[in-house]
């Protein structure tokens, strides 16, 4: 459903994938559409003129540009670039922080992620000097790396 505060390209994409066998049915894709709508969206629905819309991409496009202000804005590289782990913050912290920022960049930056993530630690964190002598070589042996140091930062 979709709820008038998410972003619109995300739900018709989704839509999309879940009625795909019924693509060239346009008529049915309409109908369908509306049902996933929430009040917020359906008040809009039901407020568009008869015939304003005669085809599934106007319908999707009128739908986008009513709910514009919700789309998701992917971050810059610069933003994970400019990361780095506060004082006192605990590294499961910072790396939750790190991999959520991580997902809101588009694009395929694993390279950078896994060079980043390790000068944004503190120049004394074990974690760090790890990471150095041995350089993780993909974003999911980082990810590995750091739960190491998490259960060993868990357990002090």
């Amino acid at each position: 459903m979709y709820n008038g505060r998410t972003d619109p390209v995300e739900h018709v994409s989704h839509f999309n994938q879940r009625i795909a066998v019924h693509f060239k049915n346009e008529a049915l894709m309409c109908k369908v559409f509306f049902s996933n709508l929430g009040p917020v969206a359906m008040r809009w629905f039901d407020g568009l003129a008869v015939g304003s819309v005669i085809s599934f991409r106007e319908l999707t496009q009128a739908f986008g540009s009513r709910f514009i202000t919700c789309s998701r804005v992917p971050q810059s590289l610069d933003s994970l670039l400019s990361m780095s782990m506060r004082e006192g913050e605990t590294l499961k912290v910072y790396s939750d922080r790190y991999w959520k920022m991580f997902n809101e960049i588009d694009g395929d930056f694993d390279d950078v992620a896994i060079r980043t993530f390790k000068v944004s630690l503190p120049t004394e964190h074990g974690l760090r000097n790890s990471l150095t002598r041995k350089l993780a070589t993909s974003v999911l042996k980082l990810m590995e790396h750091i739960d190491k140091y998490k259960k060993v930062e868990k357990d002090q």
